[in-house]
């Protein structure tokens, strides 16, 4: 990815730069190089010829050079064939374009625009686009309720991949390590009335930072009528930090007795595990004998919480292996 940054660097930088010629239509190489002068439309021009190259690499090609190439490119001009861009992938380019001049610290009017256009475009595949665009940025903390309301979203592609920019975010741009990015994934969730979004959105994300407003919506979560949330909100209840682990434990043993998902219960029974470890093995006793079809469940967690691991993923290969052993 050096190379490809530093190329993409120089073919927008020089002047004149090098313009791709379009691929021949025949053959799945990538086109010959022609002089020309770089400029949005010039790139534009070349990115939409490119988009039907078979090379997908020298299409990931397309994308970072104008990427790179947007900081030096005027941002009128850039704005300018956002606006009236309606090809949902070259409004992707485009969009990630915008999006990298405010990463870069230049205008943040620029990001503003693609989230505008997330938010109001009447075309969902042109809004599911520039979410696409906004992912592993720093969009999440700089777009106030975005992401609350695109999760509200009438078309389920747009609600999808908010939720899929959310678990990305947190993931990748925050290491699972950031208060607040947590809690507004959390507060997106808790706010989507469709439960595959918010499941999706807990069943990955990285709760260990979250704070004791978000913990208790996530407590709330487990009442909900969809047993794909209760799952993924007791998924999501494991991995809460220390000041949270009691209420949360509370929780998860109030519900396992009443709850009849199979599904539900099994995600309960790891999350009881994970805010114990070694601990939770008396509580995995008493809750042996409630669903029997889940006594060898129960029983693996104990036999493996008995090894005294200390760290979390070492106990779930632990577990792996002594599920594939049996």
């Amino acid at each position: 990815m050096n190379v490809l940054s530093t190329l993409a660097l120089t073919l927008g930088l020089l002047s004149p730069a090098l313009a791709l010629a379009e691929p021949p239509a025949a053959s799945s190489e990538a086109p010959t190089l022609e002089r020309g002068t770089c400029s949005v439309e010039g790139l534009m021009d070349s990115i939409r010829r490119g988009l039907h190259s078979k090379s997908e690499a020298y299409k990931q090609y397309l994308r970072t050079l104008l990427r790179e190439s947007a900081v030096n490119l005027p941002l009128a001009e850039l704005q300018a064939a956002f606006e009236r861009e309606y090809d949902p992938a070259m409004a992707e380019h485009l969009a990630a374009a915008l999006v990298a001049r405010t990463e870069r610290g230049l205008e943040p009017e620029a990001m503003q625009a693609v989230a505008k256009r997330a938010l109001e475009d009447r075309d969902p595949a042109l809004r599911a686009a520039t979410v696409r665009a906004l992912r592993r940025t720093g969009a999440l903390e700089r777009t106030g309720d975005m992401y609350e309301r695109l999760v509200r979203d009438s078309s389920p592609e747009v609600r999808m991949e908010a939720a899929t920019n959310l678990v990305q975010d947190n993931l990748h741009v925050y290491g699972g390590h950031d208060a607040r990015a947590a809690d507004t994934a959390v507060a997106a969730a808790a706010a989507s009335t469709d439960p595959k979004v918010t499941a999706h959105i807990l069943g990955q994300l990285m709760t260990g930072e979250v704070s004791a407003s978000s913990a208790r919506t996530l407590e709330q979560l487990l009442g909900s009528d969809s047993a794909e949330v209760r799952a993924a909100a007791s998924t999501a209840l494991g991995g809460v930090p220390a000041a949270q682990m009691a209420s949360a434990r509370q929780s998860l043993l109030g519900m396992y007795r009443d709850e009849r998902d199979p599904g539900v219960r099994k995600a309960i029974l790891q999350s009881i595990a994970q805010l114990g470890f070694s601990s939770a093995v008396p509580e995995l006793r008493r809750l042996r004998g409630v669903d029997p079809s889940l006594a060898p469940e129960v029983d693996a967690w104990i036999q493996v919480l008995e090894m005294n691991l200390q760290d979390w993923s070492l106990i779930q290969r632990a577990k792996q292996r002594l599920q594939q052993a049996r």
